[in-house]
């Protein structure tokens, strides 16, 4: 079988950057650092590491997707993280969000529940950011031990967001998801946390697939 030289992965990272990345508001230099340096490939199965820095999803299996290049630089950026912070990512899926945002200087603490998704997180997080501590727990609960965050943010759409996730939060803590809203495009965007609640601001429109522990239930129809 053939194999792909380092020379190729790192002119196929520099190419996302240059014609995904940069182009389409991306202006922090860590995380283009970052997404230069860090080899997607290695946080996605085998059978679809080819299409690592393809501009699209690529899909991880049970409705779960590594979100196109573009759409994960512009969330990491509008999570605006400060050296230091402590974050909470959920959904890590197999772990490229959080390699990114442990390069742009966060504490971070990345929760995931797919056994299959982790089973590719543990090795390819190891290999590149040895400092996220990775969880398996269920996403709705995030992670209470290690509250509050700086920062959250939630990989995937979201429909309704469980109140245990923004009560992890700290006071004017920021929180970072797609909004997901019937009818409509969803949304990238951030909530501060402050007084009772957390106040949005929509950000830019995306399409990312909705997270199922992040659905709203069923309404009775009588």
């Amino acid at each position: 079988m053939a194999t792909i030289s380092a020379s190729d992965t790192s002119s196929a990272r520099n190419n996302m950057v240059d014609s995904q990345v940069r182009p389409n508001k991306v202006t922090d230099p860590r995380i283009i650092a970052a997404m230069r340096s860090l080899p997607r490939e290695s946080f996605l199965p085998a059978s679809v590491a080819a299409r690592a820095y393809a501009d699209e999803d690529v899909p991880l299996g049970g409705g779960r997707v590594l979100p196109e290049p573009m759409v994960l630089a512009r969330m990491v950026q509008l999570a605006a993280i400060k050296p230091g912070e402590n974050v909470l990512l959920v959904a890590a899926g197999t772990g490229y969000a959080a390699a990114v945002l442990a390069a742009c200087g966060a504490n971070v603490t990345a929760v995931e529940d797919d056994p299959a998704l982790l089973s590719i997180a543990r090795p390819a997080l190891a290999q590149t950011a040895p400092g996220v501590h990775l969880v398996e727990s269920a996403l709705a609960g995030g992670c209470p031990e290690r509250a509050p965050y700086d920062c959250i943010m939630v990989e995937g759409a979201v429909e309704q967001l469980p109140p245990a996730i923004a009560a992890q939060l700290a006071p004017g803590g920021r929180l970072v998801m797609v909004r997901s809203e019937a009818g409509r495009v969803g949304q990238a965007v951030s909530g501060l946390a402050a007084g009772a609640g957390l106040h949005f601001v929509a950000a830019f429109d995306c399409a990312v697939p909705k997270l199922p522990a992040f659905r709203k239930a069923p309404a009775f129809v009588f």
